[in-house]
């Protein structure tokens, strides 16, 4: 590790030009000393020509085989050298003194493990919402309970200390949710926040999907395991707010994995949403569900209550 360097990850994948913009607004951070590290996950167009471009004093790169942004996370991890990590998404941008004020705080801050501020939010269209997105613009003192209700910052958001990255461990290797999942895996340790009132990164929306289909079902279906198993670590409450908005959400995802066909996976998240709901109105829905997916099977009953959801809707 090499003290007050701060390595920024950057896994990409087919986003040649956003990759340039994304680079750049790494440069032009008004901090040093930096390090960036472009994962290039295999890509089939002109990324990885324009990577290689991208190499110089500060820049590395790395190519693999085409596994996902969270084994491509995990490159980078493993690269890094500094003791602070920046995760930059190659279609997010950097505002240029996002280093300057977080390092400074946390190093005002020492018993804080991550440092986040206000994140803006521009549309396809090029406008830009007003306010901080998500609850960024909120002074949150830790991650967990609020992290469970929804991933509540983005992935440039926060900055972290590499400490707490190491702690953390090593990225699972799914192809969504992998930063959620990744993020409450750091919020059961514990780790508390400096909050910075004051813009430190984009984040843009625009008409690329990369992720689709049964296998990113799956891989939701991983990830909110693993998210779960992290809120049982850092012990909230089943009572909470919080772990029962998300045994809903677990609810509905293994509705919704039956009606992509993935009658294991969404056997197993119901039978972790039954576990995690704690109201007595939920478990007479969940018996319900199980009486109607033994008779008809797991896949036919996501699908009818896709339908029935379509119907109300």
């Amino acid at each position: 590790m090499q003290r007050d360097l701060v390595s920024t990850i950057i896994p990409v994948y087919n986003r040649a030009s956003m990759l340039r913009e994304a680079v750049d607004s790494v440069l032009a951070q008004t901090y040093r000393p930096i390090e960036i590290i472009i994962v290039d996950d295999g890509s089939t167009d002109d990324t990885s020509r324009v990577a290689d471009e991208l190499s110089n004093d500060f820049t590395r790169v790395i190519h693999q085989t085409n596994g996902g942004a969270g084994a491509a996370r995990e490159a980078g991890r493993r690269a890094a050298r500094g003791e602070f990590i920046q995760h930059l998404d190659s279609d997010d941008l950097l505002l240029p003194r996002k280093f300057e004020q977080q390092v400074g705080g946390l190093g005002a801050n020492p018993e804080c493990g991550a440092s986040y501020g206000w994140t803006r939010f521009r549309h396809s269209d090029g406008s830009v919402e007003p306010k901080p997105w998500k609850r960024s613009g909120e002074a949150i003192e830790t991650m967990f309970p609020a992290m469970l209700q929804s991933r509540w910052w983005d992935t440039p958001t926060p900055l972290y200390r590499r400490a707490v990255i190491d702690r953390a461990g090593a990225w699972l290797s799914l192809r969504v949710e992998e930063d959620w999942e990744y993020d409450a895996r750091i919020a059961a340790l514990g780790v508390k926040l400096h909050y910075l009132a004051d813009w430190v990164c984009e984040v843009r929306r625009h008409d690329t999907h990369l992720s689709g289909g049964a296998d990113a079902w799956h891989d939701r279906a991983v990830a909110h395991e693993a998210i779960y198993s992290s809120a049982r670590r850092a012990n909230l409450s089943p009572d909470s707010p919080e772990m029962r908005h998300f045994a809903r959400e677990i609810f509905l995802l293994a509705r919704q994995c039956g009606a992509a066909g993935l009658a294991d996976d969404s056997q197993r998240l119901f039978t972790l949403a039954r576990r995690a709901a704690a109201s007595y109105d939920s478990q007479t829905q969940f018996r319900l569900y199980a009486s109607i997916a033994r008779v008809i099977g797991w896949r036919a009953a996501g699908r009818l209550s896709a339908l029935i959801d379509k119907v109300r809707a």
